[in-house]
């Protein structure tokens, strides 16, 4: 773990941006430093493969929460809204972690060729975590090695991104993944209703249509939306407006009613107020606190703008 942890601390440190998350030209890798604890981050996750090397961190989906540090793996399981805290860092020992976007289709195609199924498996929880298996942790070192080397991330990077899948799937959370992965479970079903909230979040759009698109009745909707993601429908649309509210002020400096309408709301006092039970301060004050933290750290560093389209 040492190695990978001085890796993605060297190139952290270069590349991250105000919040600490550094991007990379290697498809679904990226990763964070932080060097203090840091307030609640709110942001959407597809599902991944995310690597704590070293500090804490929490991590909050709907009512599922969950502290991570040192040595422990955490796959999310749905493109759901989290809320993480950083809860251990300082300027010597950082807060650092690698994540890897999962592929959905490969695991798909990966399971067909194990012995093992997942018929008859339930819907994983959004969050899923365990120790980090030495395999795992060995793909991720060969995928840092792949940056500033352009010409062989085409070469390498499919055959590592495969053989990541394969050691998750082989390991203690295989059996979740795969029923992830099945055309006939609740969570590839609720796939089509969780895009179509993620492209049309600025307008109501009925809870029938939704489950019409996931095949389900709307109880049986209801139910198994709530435990793939931990939220309501209602809920995850909200949060989705709420986080891309924030974006457009704090990053594009839009006004509060601005940004209140552009996201679909009619109402600027039940944004306000939304807005504030969600993020623990009124939209202007909240922004500001924002635009200063961000302005107070390295100004040169690329800024990874948050948004709903990640």
């Amino acid at each position: 773990m040492d190695a990978l942890r001085r890796a993605v601390r060297d190139y952290a440190s270069k590349h991250a941006n105000g919040d600490g998350l550094a991007l990379t030209e290697v498809p679904g890798l990226r990763m964070m430093c932080a060097q203090a604890p840091s307030v609640p981050l709110h942001s959407i996750y597809r599902p991944l493969v995310c690597l704590v090397l070293q500090g804490a961190k929490h991590m909050l989906v709907g009512s599922e929460e969950r502290i991570v540090s040192r040595g422990d793996s955490v796959i999310v399981t749905a493109d759901v809204p989290v809320v993480g805290r950083i809860v251990q860092a300082s300027p010597s020992e950082p807060y650092l972690a690698l994540a890897v976007e999962l592929d959905v289709a490969l695991i798909r195609e990966i399971a067909a060729g194990l012995s093992s199924t997942a018929e008859d498996m339930p819907s994983a929880p959004p969050l899923l975590t365990t120790s980090i298996d030495e395999v795992v942790l060995d793909c991720a070192l060969r995928l840092m090695r792949l940056l500033g080397r352009p010409e062989a991330i085409p070469l390498l990077h499919p055959g590592i991104v495969r053989e990541l899948h394969y050691w998750l799937l082989s390991g203690p959370h295989g059996a979740a993944l795969r029923a992830l992965a099945l055309p006939t479970s609740s969570a590839s079903r609720l796939a089509a209703a969780i895009a179509m909230l993620r492209a049309e979040y600025r307008t109501r759009i009925p809870i029938r249509r939704l489950a019409k698109s996931a095949g389900m009745s709307l109880t049986a909707f209801h139910v198994q939306f709530k435990q793939l993601t931990s939220l309501t429908p209602v809920q995850f649309q909200k949060q989705l407006r709420l986080m891309e509210a924030r974006r457009l002020m704090v990053h594009e400096a839009a006004s509060a009613t601005a940004a209140a309408f552009e996201v679909g709301y009619v109402s600027t006092s039940q944004f306000s107020r939304e807005y504030a039970r969600f993020f623990g301060a009124p939209p202007k004050r909240d922004a500001h606190r924002a635009r200063s933290a961000l302005s107070s750290r390295t100004p040169t560093r690329q800024r990874a703008a948050m948004s709903v389209s990640k």
